[in-house]
């Protein structure tokens, strides 16, 4: 059992049958970094292999479940990285990328379901891991979108066409704009939306129920519709993201973008990266 003060940028406890995990850098609006992504996966093990859990519920402490990656910490490189990959090349970037991704893969890989409780903005990385998971519950007023799509590269994973079919896929990846939480449960990206202050209850009372089914069950329903998902090319099309998204790296707005926020500062360069958009929130 992980010794909950092992954690930095997540806490993981335990009870009634459930494991919950929060992403946990408020700060930050948990943007997620490498080592959050790797603390993520030990976790998520953790409570496979737990015979008390039956489920996961993955929530974000804070105003928001997750804001994207932290593009501050995915390029530097410390002392004794000299022998190690950067991202100069295609081969390296798509390398690290496909190592993140394997993190990420536990969520669908896990024997046992899990539960994102979304709240506030869920943005970039952040749907990368919302949508692994096996069921989405979130707020009302919650925000699906992967706004880097408009300069900065693809999606690195890509559960969106499996969840909305290819024309609502595209409308959102193609424009970067955002699904509101109640519209995400009307096109089957989330299984429901509810007022933000039943949302908690909401979760519980599914993670409840899922508490009286017994884990062996539980792991059989929920492999053969993964399974289903893989033989729709799901997992191919994982391993493909990746490597698109280093493809999208070598366009030159990425470039731009990053000589913007060199010179301008990030919150800046994300502000003229956005600001053409205006209101970006979908009105169907």
């Amino acid at each position: 059992m992980p010794d909950p003060t092992d954690f930095e940028a997540i806490t993981y406890h335990v009870e009634r049958g459930r494991a919950r995990i929060a992403l946990n850098r408020p700060d930050k609006r948990n943007a997620i970094t490498p080592g959050m992504q790797r603390e993520l996966e030990r976790a998520l093990w953790e409570a496979d292999d737990d015979t008390r859990v039956h489920c996961v519920v993955l929530s974000g402490n804070g105003p928001d479940f997750c804001s994207g990656y932290d593009m501050g910490g995915y390029d530097s490189r410390g002392p004794g990285d000299e022998h190690r990959r950067g991202r100069e090349s295609f081969d390296d970037d798509a390398w690290r990328l496909e190592a993140m991704q394997r993190c990420r893969m536990a969520l669908f890989d896990m024997h046992k379901p899990v539960i994102a409780q979304v709240h506030g903005r869920c943005l970039a990385g952040g749907t990368d891991i919302a949508l692994l998971c096996d069921m989405v519950i979130c707020s009302d007023d919650a925000r699906f979108a992967f706004p880097p799509a408009r300069a900065q590269g693809s999606l690195p994973s890509h559960m969106w066409l499996y969840h909305l079919g290819p024309q609502w896929a595209k409308r959102i990846l193609l424009t970067g704009d955002a699904l509101s939480g109640a519209d995400a449960q009307a096109l089957g990206l989330a299984l429901k939306a509810v007022p933000d202050d039943k949302l908690a209850e909401e979760v519980d009372a599914l993670a409840d129920r899922l508490a009286l089914v017994d884990t062996d069950l539980l792991a059989c329903n929920k492999r053969i519709v993964n399974m289903g998902l893989e033989l729709m090319g799901a997992r191919t099309l994982q391993r493909m993201a990746a490597e698109m998204d280093a493809r999208g790296h070598l366009a030159k707005s990425r470039e731009q973008f990053r000589q913007h926020a060199q010179e301008h500062g990030l919150k800046e360069a994300v502000r003229r990266r956005d600001g053409p958009f205006g209101d970006d929130l979908i009105r169907r």
